[in-house]
């Protein structure tokens, strides 16, 4: 081919990664994906890149350079007006302009020659790419222009001219000018491309990491119906699909969690133009990817980052764009950028953000960016409302475009009505740094404009409280925190937060807790699902009717519901588990009372009322029981679905309140029924919570049934010392570090080393106590499991008392 430098119209297959001066990073990517990945099975549309050179030529034979560096003169990008005023004056003005005769004539003949292999007049994308855009650093995706579905040469033409007008919406000129790029030396390649059909049928963004987190070992999949314009602008909540990279790689179906979006809308073709319609209610409710199809672009988007990360010579995640054809079904990858906001992050600091008051909630909705933040409130209902934004003020609104950015960047959070993780929103708040809440369906009744109000997105659902609340941020430097003999590991409830906590020094999860996910997720108690069938064809009253209604809500999707009570436990707990792979994570099976099972829906068919719950019908006793053991049955599936279909290997179960050693036989011959069991699992390890002195004063016998111990320090108290710990009147008695809790903890501590078997502890009390750390530590126990908030703080004190020990 010609020279590179001076070409107008280079095609994919010629472009490699280092041309990105020459056609920008959007273009570099794809043409280095259509060499070198096509061949390894990725699916990618063929075209061509117009060049910056053509740009140049464009500017320099039109007279346009000199003009528009006059028209900017006088720039304020603090100045809505201002900015608004000369960007619209430059685009019209290019639009005026006739591109060069040998420019025509090169798109024209390039377009052709797509023509001859795709067909005649092919629809084709038409995308700017900015030579500045997809660097780590500065990101100007969204930034420019897409035009889709262009048909015939002058579309065609026109398009290019509209994409080199976008160099110069509002949002770009202000976005260049505050990172720094002269606007009159940047210059922008067009990339023509052939169409996927994404109208009929899918499309969406895959991120191969965490976009909350930096979280590094999954693949974050969005998708929703139609053209991806609906989800990058957050007009639409997409499916969310979560897959685990290493487990992926060995072959497994690594799916760990699928989030049904609401999917309400979508934008297709009405001819020539675009139409946004509803979407049949059968299909928001199903899954719009299959496993299969989820799987092979979480695999597609993994060689992405590796061809990428292997080229650079260091790690780099990947932002992709894809499309599924609705002709001929087949999946397609459009576009691929590095992604920004996490890969020049630091790896050593770990920030916290801690709420210090309480405050009244009037909204919530998914947090973006763990931070915390206050400000007043400030509705903006339509573009026309922009230049009244101050500096410092919350933006609150339906949905942010990019026209919004400029006053994007001003404000202290972004809170929208509509949207998800990888809206518009979402994205350039992370860009920013500034807490983002998004989803919230009715932010822009409840706030009212001037209210004081406080963000707190440091959890996965955020919080809008009313008042300003204090908080503060606590740094903690990764590399400073002293290494220990003691195993420190981390205690979790809720598996939405597991992904934040990856950066803490922590070697695996102590306990995972299964209540959490049955009380936030499921809601329904087990038996009602299994008598779902029998529930609806003998609705003789209005309870049952009521019941089984409010079943069908919660499990739409499901004709089995028994299985979303499976699906949904072995999400949550493969979520936990993934976070510290390939650490151990010791997984508590139910541990409800029976006045906590009431609770749920359904619950007090099925649930006794009991006198004293606390010591009652709860744990290794209901597992065998003939009322709860198929409930029970499906806790095991749930397990046996992330260790063996999902190949999280490090998932430990744990039987909680295990009186008596023939109980704890009864327990793991259940579990052998329902297919969890060490013949068909050479590594499955199975736990006992050490929380009754029995377990202790029969630890041989206990030893003989279980692979290891950990201790429940709170029930371990309550039952040596005979202090109900739900009661406040005798609360003040006592505690774990009282003598005889501390007596029975080290004598278990010691017969377990003895016998070469796991003890630790999952108890609250070193995570309250300091002192009772150092107690642990001098008694010999291998690991302690903290709260995640004092992690840091008691790896200090366990590694200074290791270090008096050795004295």
């Amino acid at each position: 081919m010609e020279n590179k430098n001076t070409a107008l119209i280079i095609w994919f297959n010629d472009l490699r990664i280092e041309d990105v001066p020459l056609v920008g990073g959007k273009n570099a990517a794809l043409g280095e994906m259509f060499a070198n990945l096509v061949p390894m099975g990725i699916r990618i549309p063929n075209g061509f890149a117009v060049t910056a050179q053509a740009y140049r030529v464009f500017m320099e034979k039109s007279g346009l350079k000199s003009q528009i560096a006059e028209i900017l003169q006088d720039l304020n990008t603090a100045d809505m007006r201002n900015l608004q005023k000369r960007g619209e004056k430059i685009r019209k003005l290019i639009i005026s302009k006739n591109l060069p005769d040998e420019l025509k004539q090169a798109i024209t003949e390039a377009y052709f020659n797509l023509g001859k292999i795709y067909g005649a007049n092919p629809g084709v994308a038409v995308r700017s790419s900015a030579t500045a855009e997809d660097l780590p650093g500065a990101s100007f995706a969204g930034q420019q222009e897409t035009f889709l579905n262009i048909n015939g040469i002058e579309a065609v033409l026109y398009a290019v001219k509209k994409c080199i007008a976008s160099l110069f919406t509002d949002r770009a000129i202000s976005y260049r000018t505050d990172k720094g790029f002269a606007n009159t030396e940047i210059a922008l390649s067009v990339g023509v491309q052939m169409m996927v059909r994404s109208d009929k049928a899918l499309s969406g963004v895959a991120f191969s990491l965490d976009t909350e987190t930096g979280f590094d070992k999954v693949v974050i999949i969005n998708s929703s119906y139609g053209l991806g314009e609906m989800i990058v602008l957050g007009k639409v909540t997409p499916d969310e699909y979560i897959v685990f990279k290493p487990t992926l790689e060995t072959g497994h179906k690594a799916i760990i969690s699928r989030n049904l979006g609401t999917k309400e809308t979508k934008m297709i073709y009405d001819g020539a133009r675009t139409a946004v319609v509803k979407v049949p209610p059968a299909e928001r409710s199903a899954n719009s990817l299959t496993d299969d199809e989820i799987l092979e672009l979480a695999r597609w988007v993994v060689k992405i980052e590796k061809y990428f990360s292997d080229k650079h010579g260091e790690y780099r995640p990947m932002d992709t764009e894809w499309a599924k054809d609705g002709i001929t079904g087949e999946l397609f990858i459009v576009q691929a950028r590095p992604e920004t906001v996490h890969a020049g992050a630091k790896k050593n600091i770990y920030d916290e953000y801690k709420l210090n008051g309480k405050g009244k909630t009037l909204v919530t909705g998914t947090a973006v960016g763990a931070k915390i933040t206050t400000g007043k409130v400030h509705i903006i209902l339509s573009p026309k409302q922009l230049g009244e934004f101050k500096k410092g003020e919350i933006l609150v609104t339906e949905i942010t475009d990019p026209d919004w950015e400029p006053i994007m960047k001003i404000a202290s959070a972004i809170i929208t009505d509509k949207g998800g993780r990888t809206s518009h929103a979402a994205i350039v708040s992370r860009e920013l740094g500034i807490p983002c809440v998004v989803g919230t369906g009715n932010a822009t009744k409840i706030l009212k404009n001037g209210q004081m109000i406080t963000v707190d997105c440091s959890s996965a659902v955020a919080q809008i409280m009313e008042g300003e609340l204090p908080f503060e941020k606590l740094e903690h430097k990764l590399d400073a925190i002293p290494e220990t003999r003691t195993k420190v590991m981390v205690n979790i409830g809720a598996p939405d937060e597991a992904f934040k906590h990856y950066l803490l020094p922590a070697k695996g999860v102590g306990l995972g807790r299964l209540e959490f996910i049955i009380t936030e997720h499921i809601k329904i108690h087990p038996n009602a699902l299994i008598d779902f069938e029998k529930l609806k064809n003998n609705q003789v009253d209005k309870p049952t009717k009521l019941l089984v209604k409010t079943i069908e809500d919660l499990t739409v999707g499901y004709a089995d519901k028994k299985q979303f009570y499976v699906d949904e436990l072995a999400e949550g707990v493969a979520k936990i588990a993934a976070s510290f792979w390939p650490h151990p994570v010791i997984i508590r099976l139910s541990d409800f009372k029976t006045n906590e099972y009431r609770t749920l829906i359904g619950g007090d068919r099925y649930e006794p009322v009991e006198e004293n719950p606390m010591i009652g019908w709860r744990g290794a006793s209901r597992y065998y029981h003939p009322n709860f053991k198929n409930a029970f049955g499906l806790e095991c599936q749930a397990l046996l679905k992330v260790r063996q279909e999902m190949g999280l290997k490090n998932v430990i179960p744990m039987i909680p309140f295990c009186r008596t050693p023939e109980e704890g036989s009864k327990v793991i011959q259940t579990m052998a029924e329902f297919g969890l069991s060490k013949e068909k699992d050479s590594d499955l390890k199975i736990y006992v919570m050490c929380e009754i002195p029995s377990n202790i004063l029969l630890a041989d016998d206990f030893f003989q049934i279980f692979d290891g111990m950990s201790i429940g320090s709170n029930d371990l108290g309550q039952l040596t010392l005979g202090i109900d710990r739900d009661s406040q009147i005798v609360a003040g008695i006592a505690n774990e570090n009282n003598g005889a809790v501390k007596k029975l903890i080290a004598e278990i501590i010691k017969i377990a080393n003895e016998k070469n078997k796991y003890i630790g502890i999952c108890g609250q009390a070193p995570s309250d106590f300091p002192e009772f750390a150092q107690f642990l530590v001098n008694a010999g126990i291998q690991s302690i499991s903290l709260n995640p908030d004092t992690v840091i703080k008691t790896l200090s004190t366990i590694a200074e008392a290791e270090r008096q020990n050795h004295q």
